[in-house]
C-alpha cells in the first residue's frame, strides 16, 4: 500500500463540479426569494 501524502490528489474536477453547484444555488435562490416577494406585492 502507497503512502498517502496530504494535499497531494488533484481536485480540480471536484472544485468545478462544487462551483457549479454553489452557483446553482445562489440563482435558485435569488429567484425563488424574487417569486416570493413578487406574491407579497401583488397578493396573488
Amino acid at each position: 500500500m502507497a503512502e498517502h501524502k496530504h494535499g497531494s490528489m488533484d481536485v480540480t474536477e471536484q472544485q468545478k463540479t462544487f462551483d457549479g453547484f454553489m452557483s446553482f444555488t445562489v440563482k435558485t435562490t435569488a429567484v425563488i426569494i424574487f417569486l416570493v416577494i413578487m406574491l407579497a406585492v401583488f397578493n396573488a
